[in-house]
């Protein structure tokens, strides 16, 4: 078991004597909660903690950094509090701590690729701060090392999340020694058989690879030193993850594989970069096609590299990569080292502007020069519009920022949405307009009588979520225009003596829907339901003789009617109406001048908004109007006015008399 003072000794050159006492505090608290617990593995549990302490100063990581790895497991496993950590480490560590335990508590339960990147995209949001990252990593590790403990099922579920989750992020971060590890260890739990053939393959020659690899590595540094650059040359054997992908992407056979050796030179400058290729290239015959030039155009985590497939000696493929001390600290720690993001192939162009701003990072270092001044500065909030939650079957589901219960209930189906009556998240009854937080899990209660409610519209940020109401509420209001158009028709034709039904089969009611423009009986009754038709409209192209010869008494409502009719109109026209009731709506108070639109309201003839207010979008378009200022006619409005003016004594005196 590796020792606290091997950490200590790792970060002298980096920190100060408060933060190596403060990994030293960290290590005497965690080892007294952590008291008397063992591992699966028999071994006292603070060997974990140290462990985690360990992989992390190996990313060069800060004492707070270190502190929280020895301390990420005490808030879960312990009655320790967050507050308790905060008085005694400080609010940084604190907070780390608190973010570690609340992604440990979050399980993966689907291998499926939308929802493992949904998963990733989830933890980094969560993560303001990303040390909390490297930290759950440096804990996937540990336990990964550890995972032949775990009952074969768990070893899978967990080696399955690691390779879905885990490594991707490490790679996301640039650290590729990390990754790789990650990568081999998952692949021998979830294909032990397949891992042990590709090691016997690789252990069978393996005397003779590393005498190639001595005797090209040797040559390599004469060459190196006969053109007076100076640099390191390491050989090396593919990781075995990496060996099996290509198999599978290829269709071939590990006999068939014919580039297993790498070699990396590490070369103090650019120019010695190119320089190094022509030599290379000079020396052995390049494969065509196997060249590229990451140093010109770099990776999306700024890694830069040349790489390049010559026929070796012996006529071995061998993979050839040129870069300087500086690109290969960031290839190898990623983000740990220098502050660089990747985001993998399958990203969006909004990811790439957000990994874009921790690129910015490395521009802050050079002007940070206390590392842990620098560390302190670095939150982050990767994803913030979007939230991102749980089904309660562990389905992930990205939703904006504020989105409530009623959005993740449209999202999963419209029906559950149309019937979702309450909503339950993490286990309590919420309101339905409750903003929901990344990581939450969200139960939809739902009723079989329930409908969509018109003022969900106020509260829901998804447009599936705003369509579908808006969707339902139109449908629902144009069966009601048709009820009441019916109804309304049924009235008037009984002053005819004539039956709805004989009316509605009528020969002249298919040149009456004609000349009105409707396809069908239902929409002209709907207009007649909204006003937009009157009954007497229909009547006198449906029955123009017994009009002409029997004009109805009008009714009482008939009358009043009339007298609505009478109404000044306030200097609007209405398009295809005469006579009708205007309003002008109160929200935006349109003025002669401004652009105007009419909307249809049941029994209060038409209501003006100005065409730009917000109120007409969340109406239904099948009731809008043209409507349009009749200037020649004179009409008094009602308006606002707001004055501004300097604050002097007698002012509002002032006013007063001249509005007088």
């Amino acid at each position: 078991m590796i020792q606290i003072d091997d950490i200590l000794e790792s970060l002298r050159t980096e920190d100060d004597a408060t933060g190596l006492d403060k990994v030293r505090r960290a290590y005497a608290f965690a080892d007294r909660f952590h008291q008397g617990k063992e591992r699966l593995s028999g071994e006292p549990y603070i060997s974990h903690p140290i462990e985690v302490a360990r992989i992390l100063s190996r990313l060069h990581l800060d004492a707070d950094t270190i502190a929280t790895g020895l301390l990420h497991d005490t808030l879960e496993d312990t009655p320790v509090t967050v507050d308790e950590l905060r008085a005694e480490f400080g609010d940084d560590v604190a907070e780390m701590v608190d973010g570690v335990s609340k992604l440990s508590r979050i399980s993966f339960r689907t291998s499926e690729q939308r929802q493992a990147e949904s998963f990733r995209k989830m933890l980094l949001a969560m993560a303001r701060d990303i040390r909390v990252i490297l930290v759950k990593l440096a804990d996937r590790l540990h336990n990964m090392r550890t995972l032949h403990y775990h009952p074969a099922d768990r070893q899978r579920a967990i080696a399955q999340e690691t390779l879905d989750i885990y490594a991707p992020l490490a790679n996301r971060l640039g650290i590729s020694w990390l990754k790789s590890e990650l990568e081999d260890l998952a692949f021998a739990a979830l294909e032990p058989d397949t891992f042990k053939e590709i090691e016997a393959e690789v252990a069978r020659h393996a005397a003779e690879r590393e005498t190639y690899i001595e005797e090209v590595r040797k040559k390599l540094e004469e060459t190196l030193a006969k053109h007076g650059i100076e640099g390191e040359v390491q050989g090396r054997i593919k990781h075995l993850w990496s060996v099996y992908k290509k198999m599978q992407k290829q269709g071939i056979e590990f006999g068939q594989i014919h580039d297993l050796i790498a070699f990396r030179i590490v070369v103090p400058s650019v120019r010695d970069c190119y320089a190094m290729l022509g030599i290379i290239h000079s020396t052995w015959r390049p494969i065509p096609g196997r060249f590229k030039d990451y140093i010109a155009m770099p990776k999306a985590n700024m890694y830069q590299s040349l790489h390049t497939t010559v026929m070796g000696p012996g006529g071995q493929r061998m993979e050839v990569q040129i870069r300087t001390d500086e690109m290969h600290r960031v290839a190898e720690e990623g983000i740990a080292a220098h502050w660089k993001y990747k985001e993998g192939r399958g990203g969006s162009r909004g990811d790439e502007s957000r990994f874009g701003w921790l690129r910015q990072l490395m521009e802050w270092q050079k002007e940070l020069k206390d590392s842990r001044e620098f560390m302190s500065s670095v939150k982050i909030d990767l994803f913030p519009e979007e939230v991102y939650v749980f089904t309660p079957d562990g389905d992930v589901k990205e939703l904006p920022r504020d989105s409530t219960p009623v959005d993740f209930a449209y999202s999963v189906h419209s029906d559950l949405g149309h019937k979702c009556t309450g909503a339950k998240i993490n286990g309590r009854l919420v309101p339905l307009k409750t903003p929901l937080k990344n990581g939450d899990i969200i139960e939809i209660i739902t009723s079989p009588n329930q409908t969509p409610s018109k003022d969900w519209l106020k509260f829901v940020k998804t447009s599936k979520a705003r369509n579908r109401i808006r969707h339902w509420v139109k449908e629902q209001e144009h069966q009601k225009s048709v009820e009441l158009g019916r109804e309304l028709l049924e009235k008037e034709l009984r002053k005819y003596g004539v039956a709805f039904h004989r009316a509605m089969a009528m020969e002249s009611m298919a040149r009456v829907l004609a000349e009105l423009s409707f396809k069908n009986s239902d929409d002209l009754l709907a207009a007649v339901g909204y006003g937009r038709v009157t009954t007497g409209q229909v009547i006198a192209r449906l029955l123009p003789d017994r009009v002409k010869a029997e004009p109805p008494k009008p009714s009482r409502l008939g009358q009043v009617l009339d007298k609505i009719r009478k109404k000044p109109s306030g200097g609007i026209r209405v398009q295809g109406l005469d006579d009708i009731l205007i309003r002008f709506a109160k929200c935006c108070n349109p003025l002669p001048g401004d652009a105007v639109v009419g909307f249809i309201s049941r029994g209060r003839g038409v209501t003006v908004h100005a065409t730009d207010c917000p109120k007409v979008l969340e109406t239904d378009p099948g009731r809008r109007i043209d409507v349009a200022w009749d200037l020649a006619q004179k009409a008094a409005h009602a308006v606002k006015i707001r004055v501004y003016c300097i604050d002097i004594k007698g002012i509002l005196a002032g006013m007063t008399v001249a509005i007088t």
